[in-house]
């Protein structure tokens, strides 16, 4: 077997430092993430979750969190991981997602202690789902809105108020729900115009009728009895016409219809809703 001197010994640790060296830059170029996520214990993988959610860094938060519930799938750590998981996925706009993993905590956790924050965040992104559509009210064919997500979205704002009335959540669902429920009573008042116009006049009273059973209440019950009073009056049912007149009138006195003002008056009821900009 061949000696090393101690000169070639000296070059061969040189070389093996400097390998080991650049294998230990790759790794911090492409694996730490990855290694950290694999050693850290469940502590400290929540700690730098919950840190960067903080700091609004969602793509590394939404990492650790995913790999904090594979790793450790029980316990109260993986718990609030999966909560705050669906926050981060709907803070990313990943809708799809963040139902998907709101949903599966309130099937897999119904008595957890924050619950009652899990429905209310499925409100909230389902909310987000609806934002749009105010803008587009005028635009749109009448039946090509889709309302599913303002629906979903007041019914599980509705599920926080009726399951959780005295949670910190609670006052903002309400608001919400008000706004929601004005948005959907306007969307049937425009179909209800839509189909005033088309002479459609049967269509336009059972949509006005629709909006006084269903969102009462509402912005937009004078305009449904006006809609009411005028489809009735077109179709020659004077007594029906004259009963929904009498009702906006004990109601509404200062109404268009009444005073004589241009009703309807295109989209112009629009602008009866603000956009709700709590968040």
């Amino acid at each position: 077997m061949t000696r090393l001197t101690g000169k070639t010994r000296f070059l061969l640790i040189l070389m093996l430092t400097i390998a080991l060296g650049g294998c230990q830059s790759m790794g911090k170029l492409f694996g730490d993430r990855e290694a950290e996520t694999e050693t850290l214990p469940v502590e400290g993988m929540y700690a730098s979750a919950k840190g960067s959610m903080n700091s609004k860094n969602y793509d590394r938060a939404g990492r650790y969190y995913q790999r904090l519930v594979s790793r450790f799938p029980y316990g109260a750590y993986s718990e609030q991981a999966q909560l705050e998981l669906a926050y981060v996925q709907y803070r990313q706009s990943k809708t799809e997602e963040a139902t998907s993993s709101i949903d599966r905590f309130i099937r897999t956790y119904p008595t957890h202690r924050h619950i009652d924050y899990a429905y209310y965040l499925k409100g909230l992104i389902n909310f987000d789902r609806s934002s749009g559509l105010l803008l587009r009210l005028a635009r749109q064919d009448m039946s090509a809105r889709d309302l599913g997500a303002p629906t979903q979205s007041l019914n599980d704002f509705a599920d926080v108020v009726r399951r959780y009335p005295k949670s910190r959540y609670a006052p903002d669902a309400r608001q919400r729900m008000i706004y929601l429920r004005n948005l959907l009573a306007q969307h049937e008042l425009s179909v209800g115009l839509y189909y005033l116009r088309k002479d459609a006049y049967v269509a336009a009273a059972n949509r006005g009728k629709y909006l006084l059973q269903t969102y009462p209440q509402s912005a937009f019950d004078g305009d449904a009895l006006a809609l009411m009073a005028t489809a009735y009056t077109n179709l020659g049912q004077e007594d029906l016409a004259a009963g929904a007149r009498k009702v906006l009138e004990a109601n509404y006195p200062g109404h268009p219809y009444l005073t004589g003002s241009r009703w309807p008056d295109g989209d112009g009821f629009l602008s009866r809703i603000n956009p709700f900009d709590g968040k």
